[in-house]
Protein backbone atom coordinates (compact mmCIF):
# COMPACT_ATOMS: atom_id res chain seq x y z
CA UNK A 1 0.00 0.00 0.00
CA UNK A 2 1.02 3.42 -0.82
CA UNK A 3 1.36 5.71 2.28
CA UNK A 4 -0.71 3.10 4.21
CA UNK A 5 -1.60 5.31 7.44
CA UNK A 6 -1.55 8.52 6.10
CA UNK A 7 -4.01 7.79 2.74
CA UNK A 8 -6.39 5.81 5.31
CA UNK A 9 -6.83 9.00 7.02
CA UNK A 10 -6.69 11.22 4.18
CA UNK A 11 -9.35 8.50 2.75
CA UNK A 12 -11.42 9.20 6.07
CA UNK A 13 -10.71 13.05 6.45
CA UNK A 14 -11.67 14.71 3.39
CA UNK A 15 -10.05 18.10 4.19
CA UNK A 16 -6.71 16.51 4.89
CA UNK A 17 -6.52 15.44 1.01
CA UNK A 18 -4.06 16.84 -1.13
CA UNK A 19 -1.93 18.10 2.33
CA UNK A 20 1.23 17.03 3.95
CA UNK A 21 -0.34 14.89 6.82
CA UNK A 22 1.87 13.51 9.20
CA UNK A 23 0.73 10.19 11.61
CA UNK A 24 2.02 10.41 14.86
CA UNK A 25 2.53 12.95 17.58
CA UNK A 26 3.75 16.76 17.32
CA UNK A 27 5.23 17.04 20.74
CA UNK A 28 9.25 17.62 21.76
CA UNK A 29 9.81 13.51 21.98
CA UNK A 30 7.00 12.74 19.17
CA UNK A 31 7.81 10.39 15.93
CA UNK A 32 6.24 10.34 12.30
CA UNK A 33 4.87 6.54 12.45
CA UNK A 34 3.69 7.81 8.85
CA UNK A 35 3.85 10.14 6.00
CA UNK A 36 1.97 11.21 2.67
CA UNK A 37 3.33 11.66 0.03
CA UNK A 38 2.54 15.58 0.15
CA UNK A 39 4.96 15.62 2.95
CA UNK A 40 7.82 13.25 1.49
CA UNK A 41 8.44 15.84 -0.91
CA UNK A 42 9.77 18.04 2.17
CA UNK A 43 11.94 15.36 2.79
CA UNK A 44 9.33 13.91 6.10
CA UNK A 45 9.82 10.29 7.02
CA UNK A 46 8.32 7.61 8.86
CA UNK A 47 10.79 7.25 11.73
CA UNK A 48 11.41 10.78 11.53
CA UNK A 49 11.49 12.78 14.67
CA UNK A 50 8.21 14.78 14.80
CA UNK A 51 10.12 18.53 15.07
CA UNK A 52 12.44 17.98 12.99
CA UNK A 53 9.95 17.07 10.34
CA UNK A 54 8.06 20.12 11.30
CA UNK A 55 11.15 22.00 10.56
CA UNK A 56 11.61 20.36 7.28
CA UNK A 57 7.48 20.81 6.61
CA UNK A 58 6.48 24.18 8.46
CA UNK A 59 2.48 23.20 7.49
CA UNK A 60 3.18 19.40 8.27
CA UNK A 61 -0.27 18.86 9.58
CA UNK A 62 -0.21 15.88 12.48
CA UNK A 63 -3.02 13.51 13.44
CA UNK A 64 -3.21 11.00 15.68
CA UNK A 65 -2.92 7.35 14.85
CA UNK A 66 -5.68 4.72 14.58
CA UNK A 67 -4.56 0.96 14.76
CA UNK A 68 -7.41 -0.31 15.24
CA UNK A 69 -8.84 1.14 11.97
CA UNK A 70 -5.71 0.13 9.91
CA UNK A 71 -5.91 -3.19 11.02
CA UNK A 72 -9.37 -4.05 9.73
CA UNK A 73 -8.52 -1.78 6.40
CA UNK A 74 -5.69 -4.72 6.74
CA UNK A 75 -7.92 -7.16 7.17
CA UNK A 76 -10.52 -6.11 4.17
CA UNK A 77 -7.02 -5.95 1.63
CA UNK A 78 -6.54 -9.74 2.64
CA UNK A 79 -10.15 -10.63 1.69
CA UNK A 80 -9.36 -9.63 -1.55
CA UNK A 81 -5.74 -11.07 -1.64
CA UNK A 82 -7.54 -14.73 -1.02
CA UNK A 83 -9.98 -14.18 -3.79
CA UNK A 84 -7.09 -15.12 -5.74
CA UNK A 85 -4.48 -17.09 -3.30
CA UNK A 86 -4.21 -18.41 0.05
CA UNK A 87 -0.46 -18.32 -0.26
CA UNK A 88 -0.48 -14.74 1.34
CA UNK A 89 2.93 -13.84 3.80
CA UNK A 90 2.19 -10.45 5.24
CA UNK A 91 5.59 -8.26 6.05
CA UNK A 92 3.21 -5.79 7.69
CA UNK A 93 -0.41 -3.91 8.08
CA UNK A 94 -0.25 -2.78 4.65
CA UNK A 95 2.18 -5.06 2.65
CA UNK A 96 2.44 -8.69 1.79
CA UNK A 97 4.04 -11.08 -0.40
CA UNK A 98 1.62 -13.51 -2.70
CA UNK A 99 2.42 -16.73 -4.74
CA UNK A 100 0.35 -16.47 -7.73
CA UNK A 101 1.78 -19.54 -9.65
CA UNK A 102 -1.46 -21.60 -9.18
CA UNK A 103 -4.45 -18.91 -8.51
CA UNK A 104 -8.34 -19.71 -7.76
CA UNK A 105 -8.91 -17.35 -11.01
CA UNK A 106 -6.85 -19.77 -13.25
CA UNK A 107 -5.60 -16.41 -14.23
CA UNK A 108 -2.52 -17.04 -16.69
CA UNK A 109 -0.02 -13.86 -16.06
CA UNK A 110 0.83 -12.19 -12.49
CA UNK A 111 0.50 -9.09 -13.99
CA UNK A 112 -2.94 -9.40 -14.62
CA UNK A 113 -4.12 -10.38 -11.33
CA UNK A 114 -2.10 -7.24 -9.77
CA UNK A 115 -4.12 -5.07 -12.13
CA UNK A 116 -7.42 -6.92 -10.78
CA UNK A 117 -6.25 -6.20 -7.43
CA UNK A 118 -5.09 -2.82 -7.49
CA UNK A 119 -8.47 -1.53 -8.97
CA UNK A 120 -10.37 -3.06 -6.37
CA UNK A 121 -8.56 -1.84 -3.64
CA UNK A 122 -9.28 1.24 -5.17
CA UNK A 123 -12.67 0.85 -6.05
CA UNK A 124 -13.67 -0.97 -2.77
CA UNK A 125 -11.50 1.19 -0.23
CA UNK A 126 -10.58 4.28 -2.27
CA UNK A 127 -6.89 3.44 -1.43
CA UNK A 128 -3.94 3.29 -3.57
CA UNK A 129 -1.47 0.34 -3.64
CA UNK A 130 1.60 -0.61 -5.95
CA UNK A 131 2.44 -4.22 -6.76
CA UNK A 132 5.84 -6.35 -7.91
CA UNK A 133 5.84 -8.50 -10.21
CA UNK A 134 8.95 -10.99 -10.57
CA UNK A 135 9.87 -14.73 -10.01
CA UNK A 136 11.26 -14.55 -6.38
CA UNK A 137 10.50 -12.64 -3.47
CA UNK A 138 13.61 -10.55 -3.78
CA UNK A 139 12.81 -9.23 -6.91
CA UNK A 140 9.35 -8.62 -6.22
CA UNK A 141 9.86 -6.33 -3.22
CA UNK A 142 11.91 -4.16 -5.21
CA UNK A 143 9.53 -4.30 -7.89
CA UNK A 144 6.54 -3.00 -5.41
CA UNK A 145 8.99 0.04 -4.57
CA UNK A 146 10.01 1.08 -8.03
CA UNK A 147 7.85 3.21 -9.27
CA UNK A 148 5.59 4.34 -6.19
CA UNK A 149 3.26 5.42 -6.12
CA UNK A 150 0.28 3.82 -7.69
CA UNK A 151 3.02 1.70 -9.41
CA UNK A 152 3.29 -1.72 -11.45
CA UNK A 153 6.67 -3.60 -12.25
CA UNK A 154 7.44 -6.67 -13.97
CA UNK A 155 10.78 -8.05 -13.85
CA UNK A 156 11.19 -10.65 -15.92
CA UNK A 157 13.31 -13.20 -15.47
CA UNK A 158 15.53 -12.35 -18.93
CA UNK A 159 15.80 -8.69 -17.16
CA UNK A 160 16.54 -9.98 -14.31
CA UNK A 161 20.73 -9.58 -14.34
CA UNK A 162 20.46 -6.60 -15.75
CA UNK A 163 18.18 -4.80 -13.50
CA UNK A 164 19.86 -6.30 -10.44
CA UNK A 165 23.11 -4.71 -11.92
CA UNK A 166 21.96 -1.15 -11.76
CA UNK A 167 20.69 -1.08 -8.66
CA UNK A 168 22.29 1.23 -5.51
CA UNK A 169 23.92 -1.33 -3.01
CA UNK A 170 21.57 0.39 -0.63
CA UNK A 171 18.25 -1.04 -2.31
CA UNK A 172 19.01 -4.41 -1.61
CA UNK A 173 17.28 -6.75 1.12
CA UNK A 174 19.45 -6.74 4.19
CA UNK A 175 21.37 -3.47 3.33
CA UNK A 176 21.41 -1.07 6.08
CA UNK A 177 23.55 2.07 6.40
CA UNK A 178 25.73 0.50 8.16
CA UNK A 179 26.37 -2.29 6.08
CA UNK A 180 26.40 0.13 2.76
CA UNK A 181 28.98 2.16 4.34
CA UNK A 182 31.46 -1.40 4.53
CA UNK A 183 30.31 -2.07 0.71
CA UNK A 184 31.54 1.32 -0.06
CA UNK A 185 34.86 0.99 1.25
CA UNK A 186 35.24 -2.35 -0.50
CA UNK A 187 34.54 -0.29 -4.23
CA UNK A 188 30.66 -1.70 -4.00
CA UNK A 189 27.75 0.99 -5.02
CA UNK A 190 25.88 -1.33 -7.02
CA UNK A 191 24.75 -4.81 -8.07
CA UNK A 192 26.64 -4.98 -10.94
CA UNK A 193 29.88 -4.33 -8.24
CA UNK A 194 28.43 -7.01 -5.69
CA UNK A 195 27.88 -9.58 -8.62
CA UNK A 196 31.74 -8.92 -9.24
CA UNK A 197 32.80 -10.49 -5.89
CA UNK A 198 33.23 -13.97 -5.03
CA UNK A 199 30.74 -16.01 -2.94
CA UNK A 200 33.50 -16.56 -0.58
CA UNK A 201 34.82 -12.91 -0.51
CA UNK A 202 31.63 -11.86 0.48
CA UNK A 203 31.12 -14.35 3.18
CA UNK A 204 34.66 -12.83 4.51
CA UNK A 205 33.44 -9.55 5.01
CA UNK A 206 29.86 -10.33 5.83
CA UNK A 207 29.38 -13.96 7.38
CA UNK A 208 26.29 -15.91 6.23
CA UNK A 209 24.82 -12.62 4.98
CA UNK A 210 27.64 -12.94 2.34
CA UNK A 211 26.18 -15.65 0.68
CA UNK A 212 22.34 -14.03 0.98
CA UNK A 213 24.34 -10.99 -0.98
CA UNK A 214 26.01 -12.96 -3.94
CA UNK A 215 22.76 -14.87 -4.52
CA UNK A 216 20.47 -12.00 -4.78
CA UNK A 217 23.16 -10.06 -6.90
CA UNK A 218 22.99 -13.22 -9.11
CA UNK A 219 18.90 -12.99 -9.17
CA UNK A 220 18.75 -15.71 -6.58
CA UNK A 221 16.16 -16.19 -3.65
CA UNK A 222 14.64 -19.10 -2.92
CA UNK A 223 12.71 -18.35 0.17
CA UNK A 224 9.24 -19.74 -0.47
CA UNK A 225 6.33 -17.61 0.25
CA UNK A 226 4.70 -18.43 3.70
CA UNK A 227 1.53 -18.31 4.27
CA UNK A 228 2.21 -19.40 8.49
CA UNK A 229 5.46 -18.18 10.20
CA UNK A 230 5.63 -18.51 14.00
CA UNK A 231 6.64 -15.71 15.96
CA UNK A 232 10.07 -15.57 17.42
CA UNK A 233 9.90 -12.55 19.79
CA UNK A 234 8.05 -10.14 21.86
CA UNK A 235 9.19 -7.35 22.75
CA UNK A 236 8.18 -3.52 24.07
CA UNK A 237 10.15 -0.31 24.31
CA UNK A 238 9.57 3.37 25.62
CA UNK A 239 10.99 6.47 24.48
CA UNK A 240 11.50 9.11 27.56
CA UNK A 241 10.01 12.13 27.93
CA UNK A 242 13.43 13.14 28.74
CA UNK A 243 17.27 12.03 28.48
CA UNK A 244 18.08 10.05 31.71
CA UNK A 245 21.35 9.11 33.34
CA UNK A 246 20.63 8.97 37.04
CA UNK A 247 20.54 5.38 38.00
CA UNK A 248 16.94 5.28 39.98
CA UNK A 249 15.19 7.05 37.09
CA UNK A 250 16.83 4.35 34.60
CA UNK A 251 15.27 1.59 37.45
CA UNK A 252 12.27 2.64 37.45
CA UNK A 253 12.08 3.18 33.65
CA UNK A 254 13.40 -0.16 33.47
CA UNK A 255 10.71 -1.37 35.43
CA UNK A 256 8.06 -0.29 34.07
CA UNK A 257 9.10 -1.59 30.34
CA UNK A 258 9.51 -5.25 32.02
CA UNK A 259 6.02 -5.07 33.84
CA UNK A 260 4.45 -4.06 30.08
CA UNK A 261 6.67 -6.92 28.30
CA UNK A 262 5.36 -9.35 31.20
CA UNK A 263 1.55 -8.26 29.76
CA UNK A 264 2.29 -8.57 26.35
CA UNK A 265 3.55 -12.28 27.14
CA UNK A 266 0.64 -13.01 29.54
CA UNK A 267 -1.57 -12.22 25.81
CA UNK A 268 0.71 -14.26 23.86
CA UNK A 269 0.18 -17.66 26.03
CA UNK A 270 1.48 -20.21 23.30
CA UNK A 271 4.88 -18.19 23.20
CA UNK A 272 7.86 -19.32 25.32
CA UNK A 273 10.79 -18.19 24.91
CA UNK A 274 14.12 -17.98 27.31
CA UNK A 275 16.46 -15.06 25.95
CA UNK A 276 16.34 -11.58 26.97
CA UNK A 277 17.41 -8.71 25.12
CA UNK A 278 17.66 -5.48 26.23
CA UNK A 279 18.28 -2.05 24.11
CA UNK A 280 19.23 0.97 24.41
CA UNK A 281 18.75 4.32 22.55
CA UNK A 282 21.38 6.94 23.58
CA UNK A 283 20.45 10.30 23.60
CA UNK A 284 22.69 10.54 20.66
CA UNK A 285 21.09 7.96 18.72
CA UNK A 286 23.29 5.62 19.09
CA UNK A 287 22.42 2.35 20.22
CA UNK A 288 23.42 -0.86 21.87
CA UNK A 289 21.59 -4.25 22.75
CA UNK A 290 22.68 -6.86 25.22
CA UNK A 291 21.45 -10.00 25.24
CA UNK A 292 21.12 -13.00 28.12
CA UNK A 293 19.79 -16.73 28.02
CA UNK A 294 18.62 -19.30 30.80
CA UNK A 295 17.68 -22.49 30.74
CA UNK A 296 14.33 -21.32 31.90
CA UNK A 297 11.13 -19.64 29.96
CA UNK A 298 11.14 -15.80 30.68
CA UNK A 299 7.27 -15.31 31.31
CA UNK A 300 7.36 -13.53 34.66
CA UNK A 301 8.21 -10.24 36.47
CA UNK A 302 10.23 -11.93 38.99
CA UNK A 303 12.52 -13.70 36.25
CA UNK A 304 12.89 -11.44 33.88
CA UNK A 305 13.47 -7.55 36.08
CA UNK A 306 16.84 -9.14 37.79
CA UNK A 307 17.78 -10.17 34.32
CA UNK A 308 17.09 -6.98 32.88
CA UNK A 309 19.04 -5.49 35.27
CA UNK A 310 21.82 -7.45 34.87
CA UNK A 311 22.03 -6.76 31.86
CA UNK A 312 22.13 -3.03 32.53
CA UNK A 313 24.89 -3.04 34.96
CA UNK A 314 26.95 -3.49 31.07
CA UNK A 315 25.43 -0.80 30.01
CA UNK A 316 27.70 2.38 30.76
CA UNK A 317 24.72 5.13 30.70
CA UNK A 318 26.77 8.24 32.96
CA UNK A 319 28.20 9.50 30.61
CA UNK A 320 25.77 8.85 27.69
CA UNK A 321 21.93 9.72 28.79
CA UNK A 322 19.22 7.23 27.58
CA UNK A 323 16.75 8.13 25.39
CA UNK A 324 14.86 5.18 24.30
CA UNK A 325 15.04 1.76 26.57
CA UNK A 326 13.56 -1.84 25.02
CA UNK A 327 13.10 -5.37 26.38
CA UNK A 328 12.48 -8.61 24.28
CA UNK A 329 12.40 -12.27 25.02
CA UNK A 330 13.30 -13.97 22.20
CA UNK A 331 14.54 -17.89 21.02
CA UNK A 332 10.92 -19.94 21.20
CA UNK A 333 11.45 -23.72 22.08
CA UNK A 334 10.73 -24.39 18.14
CA UNK A 335 9.43 -28.02 18.05
CA UNK A 336 6.40 -27.07 20.56
CA UNK A 337 5.85 -23.86 18.21
CA UNK A 338 5.78 -25.74 15.15
CA UNK A 339 3.10 -27.87 16.41
CA UNK A 340 1.33 -24.66 17.72
CA UNK A 341 2.56 -22.03 15.64
CA UNK A 342 0.69 -18.88 14.68
CA UNK A 343 0.87 -16.14 12.10
CA UNK A 344 1.85 -12.63 14.10
CA UNK A 345 1.01 -9.43 12.04
CA UNK A 346 4.07 -7.13 12.62
CA UNK A 347 3.11 -3.37 13.38
CA UNK A 348 3.41 -0.45 15.20
CA UNK A 349 2.68 -0.27 18.51
CA UNK A 350 1.34 3.47 19.40
CA UNK A 351 2.51 3.33 22.76
CA UNK A 352 5.86 2.99 21.53
CA UNK A 353 6.17 6.14 19.38
CA UNK A 354 6.61 9.18 22.10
Amino acid sequence: MDAFYASVEQRDHPELRGKPVAVGHAEERGVVAAASYEARRYGVRSAMASLRAKRLCPQLIFVPGRMEVYKEVSRQIHEIFHDYTDLIEPLSLDEAFLDVTENKRHMELAVDIAKEIKQRIREELHLIASAGISYNKFLAKIASDYRKPDGLCTIHPTQALEFIARLPIESFWGVGQVTAKRMHALGIHTGAELRSYSKEGLMREFGKMGTVYYDFSHGIDLRPVEAVRIRKSIGCERTLEKDISLRSSVIIELYHVAVELVNRLKRKKEFRGNTLTLKIKFHDFNQITRSITTKDDLTTLDRILPLAKQLLGQVDYEQHPIRLIGLSVSNPHEERDKKRGEWEQLSFEFSDWK
